[in-house]
């Protein structure tokens, strides 16, 4: 079986197709895959390092506004999908699956056009543009929420989740918080922003420090490697209380994840998948400052069911964010119920899933 893989711009689009590649490498370990990406973009060092086949196409976004650039777009696009068709043909693929970014648009056209399967794969609730564009040459397309399928032809659309869910399941949960240093015997909550952190976050936490102390729960505090420093020197100056922990990032979240009772956090599709697999309840502060709002959307699927609280970044104080903390941690018939919505909503088997729709279009 040979698959070629396109995705990125964000680790969102990277990610879940690397979650792929490794399932389906445990499902068919003669499988051979290509992976198709941008020499700049953030995927060319990821996917290299993983040691996939990886070859480039030159490739821009368009501009949601009316820009003379976007000629310039339309140019490189027929350009790429040129480029993507040598690629193709090269390789001889029995499958094409695009995970989202503009990369995807020429080389699953590409496909489309050459009459080879393909699939996209879309990780939030509300779609992009290349997505939407692609949907209409596609085989099939995969979702993760719900919430998407209006934006789909109906008779393509096949809800799997998202493959990246599949890397925290099974994990030790104990090691992982005997490797940050929490105490087994407490209730524990990890805030975390993302790789970069959120400032708003960091704030809201900061500006709690004097409560938190009182607390029986215990607190694991991940500030993103921008933050770090000066979160430290805040934490200094007013003492750090005895049940926080401050990283500034986690290479073994997976681990981690798995070992915690809740979880504040932005609302990107991959950390909804991780946290949803596990069956973890939420407290998600969206950010305000992606395309479509669809961070805020994708937390409205968890909040709307009862699995996490949403608060808006408008709304994030500190006396705000305890008081949500307490509402769950404090209350152990509401934990467990968050848990089960949220265990419920999850797809553990995503990759699993996605494969199997490969397999059933060759």
């Amino acid at each position: 079986m040979k698959i070629v893989v396109s995705g990125g711009g964000t680790g969102g689009h990277i990610y879940p197709a690397l979650a792929l590649i490794k399932e389906i490498k445990k499902l068919n370990p003669s499988a051979e895959f290509l992976y198709i990406g941008t020499e700049k973009g953030l995927e060319s060092g990821i996917v290299t390092r993983e040691g996939i086949p990886f070859k480039t196409i030159h490739i821009t976004g368009f501009k949601r506004k009316l820009s003379f650039e976007n000629i310039k777009t339309i140019t490189r696009f027929l350009k790429g999908v040129s480029d993507s068709k040598k690629l193709i043909k090269d390789f001889k693929p029995d499958v094409v699956i695009g995970t989202g970014g503009y990369v995807c648009g020429p080389v699953v056209y590409a496909a489309s056009k050459l009459h080879i399967p393909t699939i996209i794969h879309e990780q939030n609730s509300i779609p992009g543009l290349t997505n939407k564009f692609l949907s209409r040459y596609v085989d099939k397309v995969a979702i993760c929420f719900e919430e998407a399928m209006g934006f789909f032809p109906k008779e393509k659309i096949i809800l799997t989740g998202n493959p990246r869910a599949s890397e925290v399941i099974g994990k030790d949960g104990q090691a992982g918080r005997k490797s940050v240093g929490l105490n087994s015997s407490q209730k524990s909550v990890l805030l975390v922003g993302g790789s970069r952190g959120a400032k708003p976050l960091n704030d809201a936490f900061l500006n709690a420090l004097s409560e938190v102390k009182e607390k029986d729960y215990q607190f694991l505090y991940v500030t993103g490697e921008v933050h770090y420093e000066n979160v430290l020197n805040q934490v200094k100056a007013v003492g750090n209380p005895d049940n926080v922990i401050i990283k500034p990032f986690l290479h073994n979240m997976p681990e981690v994840l798995s070992g915690v009772d809740l979880v504040v956090a932005r609302a990107g599709a991959t950390t909804l998948a991780e946290l949803t697999a596990l069956g973890l309840p939420s407290i998600l502060v969206p950010s305000p400052y992606v395309t479509n709002n669809h961070q805020e959307k994708n937390a409205r699927s968890l909040s709307d069911k009862g699995a996490a609280i949403l608060r808006l970044e408008k709304d994030l104080t500190g006396p705000q964010l305890i008081k949500d903390i307490d509402s769950i941690l404090l209350n152990q018939i509401k934990l467990e119920e968050m848990k089960k919505i949220s265990a419920q909503i999850g797809i553990p088997d995503a990759a699993r899933r996605l494969y199997n729709v490969m397999t059933d279009l060759i």
